[in-house]
């Protein structure tokens, strides 16, 4: 399997990048909003849910609602919408339903003691309640919902069996469940693992995933690997397509498709996560584009303007 680090080298050299830009949110008293869902609509309104957390701290993040102002190009707070105790949120519609998930961390004594995937479900964004969360340590559960009603579910375990099991620091598996109501730590817990998604030491998970035909899903996500500049370790987030057919559990094409190269210069909550982008997903554009977000540098949230990487397995 030829590593992400190859791969990113070759799509850096060949990358074409039709606009970039910083998204700008209004309401958070100076703290930082990064790692967002991808913008939906509600009622002639365009939304984003977003990580909110001060720089100096960690995983002591909430969620917020904000709207988009098209007069002055800004993301504002939407001041009655409570917070969720979610960080990295996401979203999805299944059955004509709003999905709002992301991970809840659970501190005892400061310190982190677990975390697990919350998830949310209502007819609006001001009508969300929490109606199941996924496995104990577990991240990056994302659904889909397939052509005949069934919903597929990736999960992605990550500990240090996995690790010595298969040599990546985690794998994602997919599933099927017939009705939202099925979806229980259980099940994701055993999703069937995905052949062929990520080499020795590399890492990774979906952030937005969608059925294309047949028996396939494409799937935006992140793949990561180490880098080590002066000795010192430096994780490389890099945004991802794949396509994998659910049924066989196999990945038939995955390509870089944003580094953090693409986007603008934005501050860093540590040094060593300058070369981190988290793949928020993707908006269709006229003209065969999309319009790629991602969470960059733990700090703030970008775009792309990419050709549809999908566009020839529609």
């Amino acid at each position: 399997m030829e590593p992400i680090k190859k791969r990113r080298e070759r799509f850096e050299a060949t990358k074409k990048i039709y606009e970039s830009g910083i998204l700008e949110f209004e309401g958070v008293n100076g703290r930082d909003v990064y790692n967002c869902s991808v913008p939906f609509d509600y009622e002639g309104q365009r939304y984003i849910f977003g990580r909110v957390e001060k720089r100096a701290e960690w995983a002591n993040s909430v969620t917020y609602l904000f709207c988009f102002d098209r007069d002055d190009r800004k993301w504002k707070r939407v001041e009655n919408f409570d917070a969720l105790p979610i960080e990295d949120p996401f979203v999805t519609f299944i059955g004509g339903e709003l999905i709002v998930g992301g991970t809840h961390v659970i501190f005892v004594s400061g310190k982190i003691s677990d975390y697990s995937t919350y998830f949310y479900k209502g007819k609006s964004p001001f009508s969300l309640r929490l109606f199941s969360t996924g496995p104990s340590d577990m991240k990056d559960i994302r659904l889909f919902e397939i052509s005949d009603g069934r919903i597929g579910v990736f999960s992605r375990p990550r500990n240090e069996e996995i690790r010595k099991k298969y040599g990546s620091g985690s794998i994602v598996g997919v599933t099927v469940i017939d009705k939202i109501e099925d979806l229980t730590p259980e099940r994701i817990e055993n999703a069937e693992y995905i052949h062929g998604m990520f080499g020795t030491d590399e890492w990774g998970g979906m952030n937005q995933a969608f059925y294309l035909k047949d028996n396939l899903v494409g799937a935006l996500g992140h793949q990561c690997y180490n880098d080590y500049r002066n000795d010192v370790e430096y994780p490389v987030y890099i945004n991802m397509m794949y396509i994998v057919d659910f049924l066989k559990h196999e990945v038939l094409e995955k390509q870089v498709v944003g580094t953090t190269s693409c986007y603008p210069e934005t501050p860093s909550k540590l040094p060593t996560l300058c070369d981190c982008a988290f793949t928020s997903g993707m908006v269709a554009m006229n003209g065969g584009k999309v319009r790629l977000y991602s969470g960059l540098r733990d700090c703030g949230e970008g775009y792309i303007v990419i050709d549809d990487p999908f566009r020839e397995a529609r």
